[in-house]
């Protein structure tokens, strides 16, 4: 091995949300000198103001550290920051595909959590070196001891490889940094001289082109080579090449082992994938890396721009959104009531929160979003199975055999005191425990089995609800299980808006249709008629609730007399109030599809 590679040392720091990833990142910056004290903030590897707002991670940024360990030997530190929210574990696995170990943290106050099990587990699969942190050990609450009896009894890790830390009160940031360079292996050589690089992200600049971030296994790569994408065989040239420390710098030349940028002639945002291989045009490599496997998403909503003119700013926006956002997918659809726009695939419902806020931060755009659905296998009697991610495209039930919904199987973590809360919540949603283990004497590890369209909307806030904030979950597909679904319809002034429409179970869907046509009468605006709203199931109305008519004052005129004339201009009134419910059209705000959005089982 080179004496370059053996100074080189490429790790993530992985935990649950808020355990002190980004905190921990920050210390390491300052102490190896990367970022200067003066323009030195909190959170600065988290570039965006949703980031900043929230104080959560939602993309990995790498970032180029040297530093001088005990032995006199600077060494040259890549670190990519990951997020810790279950909707973003596919930023994770990216991140570790470039790397070599990882930095578990663990809050000393909560302990492990459910999102700590399965990202101990990515990087158990990516074989990647682990060195468990125990943060924020200077807080009055802080239980060190059964953390690390969790590290032991749950992840299989001796106690005594665990760092105490507190990145806050900056404790213990020289023993992790020293760990790093003893523990994580070096890179290793390549097996040749040719170029084999990792996409493991990628961002979109108006001037530049697509900049994309890669992990150099062998060869290299300078300003000037030609390169080639494996997948697609699409030869180009190299513009520049560089590091992140933590902005952007221009650099000579990528080698083995290196962690960089590379912007090349491409413009066009859909043209590289992440996971994606590069390597030479000249002397190509024949097989791609090793890269990670395909997020699906799992929840769809449909976004439409509320000016219908707006229509290919938004299909432009939403490419360079998805760019550097690989679990995030769309195609375009059209509805009767909202016009032309894109069915959205998330992973989840605060991915979807995300892209909603960045497409209206970011890129000015002013749409609305449709009523979150999954992706359901509908048997037909003929025997065709078809998935159906859009209630609309359901067909007529009088076809359909059967209809399967996709299941979940999710790890809940919680203090034992909140253990009946929690199977009550869980059987709420219509799943069941499986069984429950003790984590230690006072918290309990629950798993079960739930329908995926039931924790969609507000399955991670009643669980905090219930559980005073102490409890977490982590999840994963469980296949399909057949059940009886029906379609909801909401029914404006007698024509079906499919925007509203969604597949719920049989039981609840007569609650589910009072709770929304409810809603919709608060938020849809008075009109010179009277507006039925309906919820339908089959043809069957199930709930009814009608918008108030504004009336004028026709009688006003009429200063006593005979009641005859009240009566012949309230029935002209009425005559004409007849006329425009058969002709007149109902303006549908922006806050009705809101509400309905809103409106949680």
């Amino acid at each position: 091995m080179s004496q370059r590679l053996s100074r080189i040392r490429n790790f993530s720091i992985i935990a649950h949300i808020d355990h002190g990833k980004s905190t921990l990142a920050d210390r390491f910056l300052l102490r190896t000198g990367t970022v200067d004290e003066r323009k030195f903030h909190d959170q600065v590897l988290d570039a965006m103001d949703l980031e900043q707002e929230r104080g959560i991670t939602i993309k990995s940024h790498p970032v180029r550290m040297n530093y001088r360990g005990a032995d006199g030997v600077v060494h040259e530190f890549n670190l990519i920051d990951t997020p810790g929210h279950v909707d973003f574990s596919y930023e994770v696995s990216r991140s570790l595909a470039a790397c070599e170990g990882a930095l578990l943290v663990i809050d000393a106050v909560q302990g492990v959590q459910a999102q700590t099990l399965a990202n101990v587990n990515l990087a158990v699969n990516q074989q990647l070196t682990i060195i468990p942190v125990i943060n924020k050990i200077d807080l009055p609450a802080a239980d060190v001891d059964t953390c690390l009896t969790q590290l032991e009894e749950l992840l299989a890790i001796p106690r005594e490889e665990a760092i105490l830390a507190s990145a806050k009160a900056d404790i213990g940031i020289e023993e992790i940094l020293e760990a790093v360079v003893r523990r994580i292996p070096p890179p290793p050589p390549g097996q040749d001289s040719r170029a084999r690089a990792l996409v493991f992200d990628s961002v979109y600049d108006v001037y530049r082109g697509v900049i994309t971030y890669v992990r150099l296994f062998s060869g290299s790569i300078r300003p000037g080579d030609r390169v080639r994408l494996l997948s697609t065989q699409q030869d180009t040239e190299v513009k520049e090449v560089g590091f992140f420390s933590p902005e952007m710098r221009l650099g000579e030349v990528l080698e083995t082992g290196d962690v960089g940028y590379l912007i090349t002639a491409i413009r066009e945002p859909g043209e590289i994938r992440i996971g994606e291989t590069i390597t030479g045009s000249t002397h190509p490599c024949q097989e791609p890396l090793p890269g990670f496997k395909e997020i699906q998403p799992m929840v769809f909503s449909g976004i439409y721009p509320v000016d219908t003119r707006d229509y290919e700013a938004l299909k432009y926006n939403i490419a360079k959104l998805q760019l550097n956002d690989s679990a995030f997918r769309f195609q375009a659809e059209n509805s009767v009531a909202l016009g032309a726009g894109f069915r959205c695939g998330f992973l989840g419902l605060l991915h979807m929160e995300i892209v909603q806020e960045r497409l209206q931060r970011e890129y000015n755009m002013d749409i609305i979003l449709t009523y979150p659905s999954v992706v359901y296998h509908v048997y037909l009697k003929s025997g065709v199975m078809k998935e159906i991610e859009n209630p609309t495209y359901l067909p007529d039930m009088s076809e359909v055999d059967r209809i399967e919904e996709p299941m979940i199987r999710s790890q809940i973590i919680a203090p034992v005191s909140y253990l009946g809360a929690v199977m009550n919540l869980v059987m709420e949603k219509r799943g069941f425990c499986k069984h429950t283990e003790n984590v230690d004497e006072r918290h309990v590890m629950i798993t079960a089995r739930l329908p995926l369209h039931e924790i969609v909307l507000d399955f991670h806030d009643k669980l905090k609800t219930v559980t005073r904030g102490y409890g977490s979950m982590d999840y994963e597909p469980d296949g399909y299980q057949a059940g009886p679904l029906v379609k909801l319809e909401i029914l404006v002034n007698g024509e079906p808006i499919d925007a509203f429409a969604s597949i719920v179970h049989e039981d609840r869907a007569a609650s589910r249709a009072r709770q929304l046509v409810t809603r919709l009468k608060e938020v849809i605006p008075p009109h010179l008629f009277k507006v039925a709203l309906q919820g339908a199931i089959g043809g069957k109305i199930v709930a009814r609730e009608d918008v108030r008519q504004l009336r004028k004052n026709v009688t006003a005129k009429c200063y006593g007399g005979d009641i005859s004339r009240k009566r012949k201009l309230l029935d002209k009134q009425k005559e004409g109030k007849k006329k425009m419910k058969e002709f007149g059209r109902v303006s549908i705000p922006q806050e009705a599809f809101v509400a309905v959005l809103k409106a949680s089982e």
